[in-house]
């Protein structure tokens, strides 16, 4: 059988276009031949819909496009992800959903077995789960449709299974001859190679071929990474789409074609995930231009770098905001950066704002030393300053810290956490040194001087970060154990880090809840960001 992945990118909310998608890849697949194409998970509501799902008329809307959709099509089969109604009387009010479209009208429904509640996913919240799994009959082939995580269950290839069933292994005993998974499955750093690690393990042990199509583009906090693929029986791949963009792919589930699984290195691929996060989510909120501050730092570079791409660099302006504790090295990297990718650049001094706040404030702080206070009245003044210049514009501000200040606090609320997105929010300060080296891979755009300088919030004479921090590679171990992996402190103390350490960084990572709550959206790159999937309390006391 000839299936098309069609493997889009939608945007919440939109059915309208969303469906006008559809019809357009119906179209683009028919001319190819194809038998059957396939769209991704909850293609028509785009995914994740979350609350979207209970405002009136939304989810009839969804049925409405579907019944259009169907009305469109002739003798090639068309699967499309949607949300259906519950209509058993018992349990919730919604199915998330795959209908087989063919010949007109609506051939067969299958609802979602497995629904995911952990990290960023709440699908229990919203749908009921499927209490059977059908195999549908198409053409001369037995189709197996599930929906994304249906097929991340299979017993023998996790430690400990999250489900009590396997809704693969029920189709292929159910006589499935064809396995067809349509997915929204959000990226992580190397998370693409497991996926795929794991949709083999299914083939090679049910023998059964596997088309699976994947979401790609950002939403929200989300990034999709494609990367849709087909196994045939043998376990060969025979067909990989794209990464990080729109893509369609034509294969023959019965064919001798065998790839190699293509993947691009770690900084290659996060890159790539970072811009398109940046590009859609301005996109999709109706921004065209982005404004950050441009400190001569290693974090403002990198972002602006992303920014440049995302937006094309005659649209993103970086804003050099001194003050006399900066450095003038700092302005010039910050100006040699700009002329380097070619975006607009501004220099806007913040000395007389502040020098004025210490005078209007003198007599409130009558007897009290300069302290953390004067430091952040100087990034708020920026942040104040880049909120004008999109308010005045319409750009989108651009936060620029990274997941290891934001971990312990080292930022100021309202000042250098203002801003609509912060683009390397869960990106480690160790990581960022990397991506730097990535984006000078081929010639010098960000400076030497920026990557090679001790990392200084400039906000007090001869300060550097490592003043308040650990040195970064040991604050970002600790993070990565305490954040991602949990652990607690005797436990990250017995892979040998310092016990004072250890408890300093998890004292401050528990102290700064309240300011990560405020934070603007972050992309999501690694198994465990501080954004929608996080969910600690803020007044609470933790001691271990």
């Amino acid at each position: 059988m000839r299936v098309a992945l069609a493997q889009i990118n939608t945007i919440v909310g939109d059915v309208a276009g969303n469906r006008d998608r559809v019809l357009v890849e119906m179209q683009e697949a028919q001319k190819l031949g194809a038998d059957l194409v396939l769209f991704p998970e909850l293609c028509l509501t785009g995914y994740p819909p979350r609350d979207m799902l209970g405002i009136h008329g939304f989810v009839k809307a969804n049925l409405h496009a579907l019944r259009e959709i169907a009305a469109r099509t002739d003798r090639m089969g068309v699967i499309v992800g949607f949300v259906d109604r519950n209509a058993s009387g018992e349990g919730k009010d919604l199915f998330n959903a795959a209908a087989l479209l063919a010949e007109g009208g609506v051939q067969a429904i299958v609802h979602k077995t497995l629904l995911p509640t952990y990290d960023v996913f709440d699908e229990d919240r919203y749908f009921e789960k499927s209490r059977e799994t059908r195999v549908i009959p198409f053409r001369s082939r037995r189709l197996g449709i599930s929906i994304c995580e249906d097929a991340w269950n299979a017993e023998d290839f996790w430690p400990r299974p999250l489900y009590r069933t396997d809704p693969i292994r029920s189709l292929v005993e159910g006589g499935a001859d064809l396995l067809l998974n349509i997915s929204a499955s959000p990226y992580e750093l190397n998370k693409p190679r497991f996926r795929y690690a794991m949709l083999l393990d299914h083939v090679r042990k049910h023998r059964v071929p596997l088309v699976y199509v994947n979401l790609v583009g950002g939403n929200d906090d989300l990034i999709f990474d494609g990367n849709s693929l087909a196994i045939g029986r043998r376990g060969n791949l025979s067909a990989q789409a794209r990464s990080f963009e729109e893509d369609r792919v034509l294969v023959d589930t019965e064919g001798d074609t065998d790839l190699e699984y293509a993947e691009a290195e770690p900084m290659p691929s996060l890159f790539s995930a970072l811009v398109l996060g940046t590009r859609d989510y301005a996109r999709k909120c109706g921004f065209k231009s982005a404004v950050l501050g441009l400190s001569g730092g290693i974090d403002s570079a990198v972002t602006a770098c992303i920014a440049a791409e995302a937006f094309g660099a005659q649209n993103v302006l970086g804003v050099s905001m001194p003050s006399v504790y900066s450095m003038q090295a700092s302005e010039d990297d910050a100006r040699t950066l700009a002329l380097r990718l070619g975006i607009r650049f501004e220099v806007i001094p913040i000395q007389p704002l502040f020098q004025e706040y210490v005078r209007i404030l003198a007599p409130a702080f009558v007897d009290k030393v300069p302290d953390t206070t004067e430091e952040n009245i100087q990034a708020r003044i920026r942040g104040n300053i880049l909120m004008a210049l999109s308010n005045k514009f319409g750009h989108l501000v651009l936060s620029t810290g990274n997941k290891s200040e934001l971990g312990v606090g080292y930022c100021t609320l309202y000042g250098d956490m203002a801003g609509g997105l912060a683009v390397i929010s869960d990106v480690p300060k160790t990581v960022v040194y990397q991506l730097a080296a990535y984006v000078n891979r081929d010639r010098e755009i960000i400076p030497a001087n920026t990557i090679r300088r001790a990392p200084t919030a400039e906000l007090r004479p001869g300060q550097t970060d490592q003043d308040t921090l650990p040195d970064y590679e040991v604050l970002d171990g600790i993070l990565r154990l305490r954040v991602e992996h949990q652990m607690s402190v005797d436990e990250i103390v017995a892979q040998g880090y310092d016990r004072e350490t250890v408890a300093d960084v998890a004292r401050m990572i528990h102290a700064s809840e309240y300011k990560r709550r405020q934070a603007a959206p972050g992309l999501k790159v690694s198994p465990r960001a501080f954004g929608t999937g996080r969910r600690m309390p803020i007044a609470s006391r933790l001691n271990y």
